[in-house]
């Protein structure tokens, strides 16, 4: 009974609430009236509570004074902007409208908007509902007595963060930007970088509360229309009353409802999105978060770095495979030596086992609990580290684990090899760039751990094997997550564990490529001068 009345005000709450025209909360359709105080009340009503909004009454100096009215917020809107581009050019109108005719008021509203405003966007609207909408996007809204229309415009304002490079996305060499909350920055710095028409950025609006601005960016052309089809249909279908960050579309538009493997790939670097644009992949932007999202993504961009592209290919592959190695070595080092310990001491060489057998004599935990104990321990002050403030953070993780460390081995609960395993394995794992596929290996590390534990080199061979079978069954819109592994690709080689030159990458990914698969001329590699030429001295 309880739970029918519950639901039954809830229902009334929202038909009370939400205008069922356009889902929204707190925004009330309908025609402006012909009086400035009747606006001005309703406005009033609609922003009742609200400290920050101001409606600044004046009057416009013509032949008959009109009362006129900007409303706007504070915090969100260009103080300065809105006295010298507004204020100051409507107080003071030209002869034109010094006379005694009945239409003055239509000729004043027409008047400002095509002559006196200097903002750089000016709308007419004769809806309050577009009126409230307009200024909650950090819009100023003129209003004038005797006349049923409104002009919006564009005065945004407040404080940004500066471009800075990210800090979980650091390169030695390459650009020092990185994107920031400001929707329309962002978007700036890969117009920057994609100099064409054929950039196409597209803007959604989800949220009823929120009304969070979402962008769809992708290169026409070179992206394949049914994932930018698929991309845009995934958005619409979201109905929600806020999004706060970009997560919140990440989980809902993913291909899988329950996955430990980050299906869509994220990034701070808007260099990074622009090269997965000439790929032809799509790029999400949310307002209010400096995180985008590309997709599609696969298995290999995770052991990617923007870096790979602006060093030498030989390097770049050096790297990668270091990489490789590093993510084997986080995933699988504390259960191979809880396994090989445990069940298979006919593995190690004797010498080693004899060290090894000495160092744990009267050791009170088998090496399964003191592998586990030390990675748990090892994972509380990584998560300490990150909440701490920065200054103290990262002293407290490093010597919070060499403190910890030496005196457990001290104390007699654990040995000397658990503390270098656990030690080999978090360096391993800083080597992973992306930090969502960091997350996901330090899940399955624990998995792994376990299936050692109880059945040795079986139960590892086990749990890999499942591993194995979800990420084949995996799709990141369309498109199988262990490309070009599986499915075969030769063609996408070039770019996956290991890199290629530049001049080698002719053709864009296959599984996602648009109309234009070659991205470059053939026969630019480097060529040795021509001696009969003149192109060396003697």
């Amino acid at each position: 009974m309880f739970k029918e009345l519950t639901q039954k005000a809830l229902s009334l709450g929202t038909k009370k609430n939400r205008n069922e025209k356009d889902g929204q909360w707190g925004i009330q359709s309908g025609p402006l009236d012909n009086s400035l105080q009747e606006n001005l009340q309703s406005l009033k009503q609609t922003f009742d509570l609200c400290a920050d909004i101001s409606f600044r009454e004046f009057e416009i100096n013509a032949g008959k004074p009109i009362r006129a009215a900007l409303i706007y917020f504070k915090g969100i809107t260009d103080a300065k902007r809105i006295s010298e581009q507004m204020l100051e050019p409507i107080m003071y109108v030209a002869p034109e409208l010094r006379d005694d005719d009945q239409s003055i008021d239509n000729k004043a509203i027409h008047y400002v908007q095509n002559r006196l405003s200097t903002a750089a966007s000016v709308e007419t609207t004769q809806d309050i509902g577009e009126v409230t909408k307009g200024i909650l996007d950090s819009k100023v809204a003129l209003l004038m007595d005797g006349v049923s229309s409104a002009l919006l415009m564009d005065a945004p304002g407040g404080k940004t963060r500066t471009l800075a490079e990210p800090d979980s996305e650091p390169v030695v060499r390459g650009p020092k930007d990185g994107f920031v909350e400001s929707l329309s920055t962002n978007i700036m710095l890969l117009r920057r970088r994609i100099r064409t028409s054929l950039l196409k950025m597209e803007t959604l609006e989800i949220g009823d509360l929120s009304r969070t601005q979402i962008a769809v960016c992708y290169v026409q052309g070179i992206a394949n229309d049914k994932i930018v089809e698929e991309v845009k249909t995934r958005l619409k279908r979201i109905k929600i009353d806020g999004i706060l960050a970009s997560g919140y579309i990440e989980e809902m538009i993913q291909d899988e409802p329950i996955s430990n493997f980050p299906l869509i790939f994220t990034t701070e670097r808007p260099d990074r999105v622009a090269g997965c644009l000439l790929e032809g992949r799509v790029a999400i932007l949310v307002d209010n978060t400096p995180v985008s999202l590309v997709v599609p993504c696969t298995f290999s961009t995770m052991l990617q770095a923007s870096e790979d592209y602006y060093i030498s290919a030989e390097f770049s592959t050096f790297v990668r495979i270091l990489r490789f190695i590093g993510l084997n070595f986080s995933l699988m080092l504390p259960a191979l030596t809880v396994a090989v310990f445990s069940f298979h001491q006919e593995l190690i060489p004797l010498p080693l086992l004899a060290t090894v057998a000495g160092a744990r004599q009267e050791l009170p935990l088998p090496i399964f609990m003191e592998i586990l104990a030390m990675e748990i321990t090892f994972e509380l002050l990584r998560e300490a580290g990150v909440r701490l403030p920065k200054t103290i953070g990262q002293a407290i993780s490093t010597v919070g684990g060499i403190v910890i460390g030496q005196a457990a081995v001290n104390a007699g609960f654990v040995s000397p090899l658990s503390v270098i395993v656990v030690a080999l394995t978090a360096i391993s794992s800083f080597t992973i760039p992306n930090y969502p596929a960091g997350t996901s290996i330090r899940i399955l590390r624990f998995f792994l751990l376990v299936c050692s534990a109880i059945l040795g080199i079986v139960g590892i061979m086990f749990a890999l094997m499942l591993i194995l079978f979800h990420l084949t069954s995996l799709r990141s819109f369309g498109v199988p997550y262990l490309s070009p592994f599986a499915p075969y690709s030769p063609r996408d080689f070039k770019d996956s564990i290991i890199r290629v030159p530049w001049w080698a990458m002719i053709t864009r990914p296959r599984l996602y490529e648009g109309k234009e698969p070659e991205r470059q001329a053939r026969n630019q590699g480097p060529q040795k001068p021509d001696q009969e030429g003149g192109g060396s001295h003697q």
